[in-house]
């Protein structure tokens, strides 16, 4: 998880250096080879999610298709040598643009614990298809564009367009989206769906990120087409929150119970004979011993400050309760001898045990009880 982490973090610090989003095609391109590139890497990166991943999201898959699919059209685009090749391929752009928003709609539901009902989703995808058939119109009729020409701007093509009266109805489907999004995000912290704070602002973040790109690409007068790579960007920086929840809900799996009692009462069990009322047969259980005892009390402080954990430290305390060895943890993790001790000292202090072997135990007597 922590490799993943590091990839896709090193991956979206670079892109964010070039980032930026605006409308379908807006805005001039320079050089080919950019769109090139962005649509080989975007390819990479979906063939690297339905490969690397595990556990994959169908709506993951859905928004990395749609950024290849959007880098594939803003590609073809640039290589356009007539009108119709490339409203062709401005269609296929909007294919991709116009799922986006929806797929990362559906990924933040997904990791606030939220489910719509299914005519819900079929709703959002027949508004997403009715969007995509406005916005693929041009060439057929004038309501999405009222004219439209080909024109060369520093060595590619690219649309020079004057917008008919159904055009924002991109624009408001966008922001529909942008508002939900935020919407369900303060919904779920409200209602405990989301359990700590900071998971709520990274999503947070993620959605501002975008809804001020796109904003600033609407007033800023750029010479650069920067849609393509701030769709990667925006899907790398979602697919690390996404990791990152998951590896805390993890852990946090391990307290969906409460117990009903800490403590375990002595019962009585009195037998009589047939032969001889008067005599009874009382048994006493014995009492938990104090080690018993003190191991249910440091399961229930262990299940408190789980969440507290930081990604590197849950993946070492998951390597060790599935009872991998030192040299295992550090060949898992590429880490040095000291390195690990480091974590452990740290891991160790905040899950109140002193050894691995106690962590195991304890671990042990959480699951027992879940």
């Amino acid at each position: 998880m922590t490799k993943k982490l590091s990839i896709v973090g090193s991956i979206l610090l670079i892109l964010l250096s070039f980032g930026g989003c605006s409308d379908v095609g807006s805005k001039s391109a320079t050089i080919s080879a950019i769109y090139i590139v962005t649509s080989i890497l975007s390819v990479i990166l979906l063939l690297g999610y339905c490969t690397l991943i595990k556990k994959r999201q169908p709506w993951f898959i859905l928004l990395f298709s749609a950024v290849a699919v959007v880098n594939i059209g803003y590609m073809s685009l640039s290589f356009s040598s007539t009108l119709n090749e490339a409203l062709l391929s401005n269609r296929i752009a909007y294919l991709g643009s116009v799922f986006l928003p929806v797929s990362m709609l559906m990924t933040i539901l997904k990791t606030c614990k939220i489910t719509l009902p299914k005519w819900a989703v079929s709703v959002i995808m027949l508004i997403s298809a009715i969007v995509f058939l406005i916005a693929a119109s041009p060439g057929y009729l004038d309501i999405y564009y009222k004219e439209v020409n080909l024109v060369n701007v520093n060595g590619a093509t690219v649309l020079d367009k004057v917008y008919g009266p159904l055009h924002s109805i991109y624009l408001y489907y966008l922001l529909g989206h942008f508002t939900t999004m935020l919407a369900v995000i303060i919904y779920a912290r409200v209602s405990k769906k989301i359990k700590s704070s900071s998971q709520a602002i990274l999503l947070l973040t993620a959605v501002f990120i975008n809804i001020c790109v796109w904003l600033m690409e609407q007033f800023v007068d750029l010479n650069f087409e920067f849609l393509s790579v701030s769709y990667i960007a925006s899907e790398l920086f979602l697919l690390g929150i996404s990791l990152l929840i998951q590896d805390i809900t993890l852990h946090n799996a391990l307290i969906t119970k409460h117990h009903a009692d800490t403590s375990t009462e002595p019962t009585l069990s009195i037998s009589t004979t047939s032969s001889d009322t008067d005599i009874t047969s009382i048994e006493t259980p014995v009492a938990p011993a104090p080690i018993e005892k003190t191991l249910q009390e440091k399961a229930e402080y262990m299940t408190s400050v789980l969440y507290t954990l930081t990604p590197t430290e849950s993946q070492i305390y998951k390597l060790y309760i599935e009872g991998k060895k030192t040299k295992d943890v550090m060949a898992e993790l590429s880490i040095t001898e000291n390195t690990l001790k480091f974590h452990n000292r740290n891991l160790y202090s905040k899950l109140g045990v002193t050894t691995r072997k106690e962590l195991v135990e304890v671990s042990k007597a959480i699951v027992a009880k879940v």
